[in-house]
């Protein structure tokens, strides 16, 4: 599927603003699951300095540095991007290890094995590991139970129990809050996923992205249309030839829309960065001096692009 993506972003500053230096998150990468055959970014006014390079979690940052006063910002980030899902997949959910048995492959011991998707194990800015996240999750890890079918059951059931709500939260609202609360919008269900699985002692990151809106005839109208998306990546470890655990495969889970598959939910999403929350994928982020008051529009299109 050929998608066209542009994310732009303008902000209005009251007074000026002297000098700014920022980062952005958003140039997509070639992936499995999807090839980057056009991506830029304009910024006006021109940045007096800007580069590029890859973060620690492989996503591609844009820094760029402002040196003369401005009273207006204006990113227009536009890619063309190629997905597709003709990529190996996974075990079946039912065939996947028991969530204890990764569990005790990621908690530490003597002469444990490194294994990279241990950096998503614990608390992050956006993600608190609470008691009450584990409670959450219990209900859908029971004993025994295969990590992807529970995780894939949890999504299910966030889907069925929680309302999405536009405006209801803001960046600032806690996952804990969006929890209690029962609503939130799709970033909130994600950091609530992730907190769930990370209190189980599984890792687990957020994914950034966006996700075509417009479905074929006869299917549902996917929520999170104009405007970015975000979803989860659960780590499913393989099992060798011995029965002991190794190196395994990441898979996505979109509670928002009740969507996983691994690589990708769908060949209609694309995947724009990730983290450990959203605190490490944050579109625009930066240090101003002035402008003690603005104002942020950002505007998104995702659509389909004929051969």
């Amino acid at each position: 599927m050929l998608l066209e993506i542009i994310h732009e972003t303008q902000y209005d500053y009251d007074p000026s603003v002297e000098i700014a230096q920022h980062f952005a998150h958003l140039k997509p990468a070639s992936l499995q699951s999807q090839q980057v055959l056009e991506t830029e970014i304009q910024v006006n006014p021109k940045p007096a300095w800007s580069e590029e390079s890859l973060d620690n979690f492989g996503n591609i940052r844009t820094f760029f540095s402002l040196q003369n006063r401005h009273s207006e910002l204006l990113i227009n980030a536009k890619s063309l991007i190629e997905t597709n899902r003709n990529f190996q997949a996974g075990p079946k959910p039912q065939d996947t290890p028991a969530w204890e048995l990764v569990r005790e492959y990621f908690r530490y011991h003597s002469k444990s094995k490194w294994d990279a998707a241990s950096e998503f194990l614990f608390s992050s800015p956006f993600v608190e590991i609470r008691p009450e996240f584990y409670e959450f999750a219990r209900a859908n890890f029971t004993s025994g139970r295969p990590i992807l079918e529970a995780a894939i059951d949890l999504t299910q059931r966030i889907y069925g129990e929680f309302h999405y709500v536009s405006k209801s939260t803001d960046i600032g609202t806690p996952a804990l809050e969006a929890l209690n609360n029962r609503e939130g919008v799709c970033q909130d269900f994600a950091h609530i996923l992730i907190a769930s699985l990370r209190s189980l002692g599984l890792p687990a990151k957020y994914i950034s992205g966006y996700i075509l809106t417009n479905p074929p005839p006869g299917q549902p109208r996917l929520i999170g249309g104009d405007a970015s998306h975000a979803w989860v990546s659960v780590y499913v470890p393989n099992i060798d030839s011995n029965g002991d655990l190794t190196v395994g495969n990441w898979c996505d889970l979109d509670p928002t829309n009740n969507r996983w598959g691994y690589i990708s939910p769908g060949e209609d999403y694309i995947h724009l960065a990730q983290g450990r929350d959203y605190a490490d994928v944050s579109p625009i982020r930066g240090v101003i001096h002035g402008g003690s008051d603005h104002k942020l529009d950002v505007a998104v299109t995702v659509r389909p692009i004929e051969r």
